[in-house]
């Protein structure tokens, strides 16, 4: 598995423009919307808190995990199916699932490192907060990008190429970024919208984040949507799967 794992890392740092988008993308557009007055103001609606205290931050967390679960994973995948490589893989010791594994650790790692970047730039620039709550984070985090990486093999089994796969991923990405209240804050969603939100799994997560940076454990219906989410999408993804 490690030598899978070196030469995924490899092959990462040589197609390095897909992981410097996913790093750079959300720390850049906190800095850019963090330069917004009523983002740095006390918001009622946010407790009290700025937006950019914890609101922005865990939505720029939510885009790196998304980026990354949404187009990079799939599109990898996919591109090495439609190559024949998972196949040939496994007519041999090495099982192409070590490959899958791979490639799920090492964008788990990316998307950390973009968390940090996004939580240390909103220190450094704006005095954001830290998560309080630090073991809730983890906690969030691993689940949410759990969650959002099972989504990503559905999308990596049913498309037939790296390009469809990256298609297909922003159709899904784009509609839950909103449900999650990148663009019109949840608090003053329709109670229609804001309900599908409850239980997308990266409205959860949203919320389950600012309850972490307010120093409170994640509530217990957010952290049970991810897991079920988690749960219905990797079971959809190991039946539907395909190595050829």
């Amino acid at each position: 598995m490690r030598k899978v794992l070196f030469v995924e890392a490899k092959l990462l740092v040589r197609e390095w423009p897909a992981a410097l988008f996913t790093l750079a993308l959300p720390v850049t557009l906190l800095l850019a919307l963090g330069q917004i007055p009523d983002l740095r103001a006390a918001d009622p609606d946010l407790g009290g808190q700025r937006s950019v205290d914890a609101q922005l931050p865990a939505q720029m967390i939510l885009l790196a995990l998304l980026t990354a679960s949404f187009t990079v994973l799939p599109s990898a995948l996919a591109t090495y199916r439609e190559r024949g490589m998972l196949r040939r893989m496994s007519a041999t010791p090495v099982h192409p699932a070590r490959v899958l594994g791979a490639q799920l650790v090492l964008n788990l790692g990316v998307t950390a490192v973009a968390a940090v970047a996004v939580i240390g730039s909103g220190r450094l620039v704006y005095g954001s907060r830290i998560p309080v709550q630090l073991f809730g984070f983890v906690l969030v985090f691993v689940l949410g990008a759990a969650a959002m990486m099972a989504i990503g093999l559905v999308i990596a089994a049913v498309a037939r190429n790296g390009p469809t796969a990256s298609a297909i991923g922003s159709l899904v990405m784009f509609p839950l970024l909103f449900l999650a209240g990148m663009w019109i804050p949840r608090e003053i969603m329709p109670d229609v919208l804001r309900r599908i939100s409850d239980y997308s799994v990266v409205g959860p997560f949203v919320n389950a984040m600012r309850d972490t940076w307010a120093g409170e454990w994640p509530q217990l219906p957010h952290l049970a949507v991810m897991v079920a989410g988690l749960v219905l999408f990797s079971g959809l993804a190991v039946r539907l799967f395909r190595w050829e």
